[in-house]
């Protein structure tokens, strides 16, 4: 979770283990405030503590005066060749054949537009249900939605997922 999310700029600069070790220094402080009040299942809120510190890397480095990341060439958003290629992998029925290998290693590139091209609450919630194999339960605690809504709407981003990626399949259907 936090290789993916780590902007890419910043990969000479944090080593995602040091932001792990940061959340789990914060979550061993936090434990037993947590452990009284319960505000978010287990998970969640420890997601959320990881959430949190990459946004504090963020400002840290993307708006850190003279040696700026944010001062180099800007990029649109967009998932690591790894994530890219797992998303990829989940989504895609396997196959057998080398041809179907070979395939896969084709479309990556195609996947990973698609995924750009699509709204930033429909890509988080594939991220989260396909690649943080979060259940649907814990994709709505994240989101602040029911377990209901979570579905829907993970269930909208595959149809919008494979609609822009109807041109791959044999026949135009995916």
């Amino acid at each position: 979770m936090i290789a993916l999310r780590l902007d890419p700029r910043l990969a000479a600069r944090v080593d995602p283990s040091d932001v792990v070790q940061d959340v789990l220094a914060e979550a061993d402080r936090r434990l037993d405030r947590y452990v009284r009040k319960r505000p978010l299942p287990f998970y969640p809120w420890l997601r959320q503590l990881a959430v949190d510190r990459l946004a504090d890397q963020h400002r840290r480095h993307l708006r850190a005066g003279r040696r700026s990341v944010a001062r180099e060439e800007q990029e649109p958003w967009s998932l690591p060749d790894a994530s890219a290629a797992e998303l990829m992998d989940r989504l895609l029925a396997p196959g057998d054949s080398p041809s179907a290998a070979v395939r896969k290693d084709e479309v990556r590139d195609r996947v990973r537009a698609a995924l750009e091209a699509m709204a930033e609450q429909e890509r988080e919630v594939l991220i989260l249900r396909y690649l943080e194999q979060l259940s649907a339960r814990e994709v709505g605690a994240v989101l602040g939605i029911t377990e209901a809504a979570a579905k829907k709407r993970a269930l909208r981003a595959l149809l919008r997922l494979r609609e822009l990626l109807k041109d791959l399949a044999p026949g135009g259907e995916t």
